[in-house]
């Protein structure tokens, strides 16, 4: 069965006791089947920031005692420093990695959310995936005031009442921001002067915001430790607007202020791909692909299964995996071949990864949510309904997530196509045809689950996804 993997980059308004910080960790580690990655807190800041990963199950208790720790360690009346903050545990927020869809994270944070709220009594306020209100995507949104205005507002302007716990905050802790996101990157770059005016001009340069860069989101601090001033940024979706992109923007900026970049940190964990991406900008390396990263090959190679095993599998005189696999893998192998010729053809735009990472997933968990119907008929027969019910549900949702991603698939190939030299129409034609036989399969899966479910708006809603795709 393929692993089921989320991240949680917590964030906690303590930056100067590390002890505090390692017992942040500690209540982290202590949750079986949970790996904490990295831990970091800054002084300047006055914030830490824990990474860990793990199956949601785990994940979710993790996050629930590390923010009770914060509750019981973290006083935001005695708390000050240069980054925005409305809680003792900040934000919380839950990134899909392996095996997990950003709506499954949407969950664990509802869940997570109340959890905190029934087990704490800290308010709860959803962003970005699993925000409730438009207004509530955006993080500055609901931190705008920070604890101490926030504190007042909450009191008499409904607009600003949280999503979860009643209109008034705990009275050390505040409140938690929970959320779910693709993979963010934090980056700082420090500037040779301590003019934290510049800093905030160059942030509001380069911010979407006030104009800047889609994804990008900044602002300017200064470092009293160091006496410096330093431009504080998130990427929230570095394949779109990439580090290194950001990076140049904000050295033209500096030049034109006068100053310089003295350097740049990273905050957390930072995607392999980032970095990929970098190198390949700065390197100017007319061959390069990820594959020549010489610890990717390694990897590749000690991974087990391949081609043949699944082969092997798909002829057992086993149902699973079957055709919902089977066409999940036709999916694959198209959107492989969408990124071969994107390369070769220097067609940056067109980056099919994540959609062969989604569906090269969606193989075992389509085989994983069937083992899952049949053992949901081996409950005893009064009381299998409801768990043979559920069961059906992911049955039909994982074909019908491949059928929508094979469909968006072949419109980007068919876009490849009129692009790309004529050398890659055999690659592409075989490309699209894959990606056909991946909608039909799938297609034909989710209908024959269907046919099995009794509740009515489920149906429908899986129904009318169906005739959308059919009717395109």
């Amino acid at each position: 069965m393929a692993r089921r993997l989320v991240e949680c980059i917590p964030n906690f308004s303590e930056g100067r006791d590390p002890d505090k910080v390692n017992a942040l960790a500690e209540t982290v580690r202590s949750v079986p089947g949970v790996v904490l990655l990295d831990q970091e807190l800054d002084a300047d800041h006055h914030r830490s920031v824990l990474t860990f990963v793990g199956s949601p199950e785990a994940v979710s208790e993790a996050a629930l005692r590390a923010v009770g720790k914060a509750v019981e360690l973290i006083d935001l009346n005695l708390h000050s420093g240069v980054h925005p903050r409305i809680g003792a545990a900040d934000v919380v927020p839950f990134v899909p990695v392996e095996g997990v869809t950003l709506e499954e994270c949407v969950q664990i944070a509802e869940r997570v959310g109340g959890e905190i709220w029934r087990r704490y009594q800290v308010p709860v306020y959803f962003y970005e995936a699993a925000a409730r209100v438009p207004d509530r995507v955006n993080l500055e949104n609901i931190r705008r005031g920070q604890f101490e205005g926030l504190r007042e507002e909450v009191l008499t302007h409904p607009e600003r009442a949280p999503d979860l716990g009643e209109a008034r905050l705990h009275p050390t802790a505040g409140a938690t921001i929970v959320g779910a996101r693709k993979f963010l990157i934090a980056c700082n770059i420090n500037l040779n002067t301590p003019d934290v005016e510049i800093a905030k001009r160059i942030a509001k340069a380069i911010r979407f915001s006030s104009g800047g860069y889609r994804y990008v989101k900044a602002m300017g601090v200064p470092l009293s430790s160091r006496n410096l001033a330093q431009v504080s940024m998130n990427l929230t979706d570095f394949e779109q607007t990439p580090v290194h992109r950001v990076f140049e923007a904000v050295r033209v900026e500096a030049e034109r202020h006068g100053v310089s970049i003295l350097g740049s940190e990273i905050v957390g964990l930072v995607p392999k791909k980032a970095l990929e991406m970098a190198a390949e900008f700065y390197l100017r390396c007319e061959n390069f692909r990820p594959d020549l990263v010489l610890e990717n090959r390694l990897a590749e190679a000690a991974s087990p299964g391949g081609l043949n095993e699944f082969l092997e599998e798909l002829a057992a005189a086993t149902p699973a995996p079957g055709g919902g696999s089977a066409a999940a893998a036709a999916g694959a192998m198209a959107a492989a071949l969408g990124r071969m010729v994107a390369t070769l053809a220097k067609r940056p735009e067109y980056d099919f990864q994540d959609d062969c990472r989604f569906l090269a997933q969606a193989v075992e968990r389509d085989a994983a949510a069937f083992k899952g119907v049949m053992a949901a008929y081996k409950v005893p027969k009064a009381e299998r309904a409801p768990f043979v019910e559920e069961a059906l549900h992911k049955a039909a949702l994982v074909p019908m997530e491949v059928a929508e991603r094979a469909y968006d698939l072949g419109i980007q190939l068919e876009a490849l196509e009129r692009e790309a030299p004529p050398k890659f129409a055999s690659d592409l034609e075989t490309a699209r045809a894959l990606a056909e036989a991946a909608l039909i399969g799938a297609l034909a899966n989710v209908t024959i689950n269907l046919a099995s479910i009794t509740e009515a708006d489920f149906r429908q809603a899986l129904l009318d996804r169906v005739e959308a795709l059919k009717s395109n």
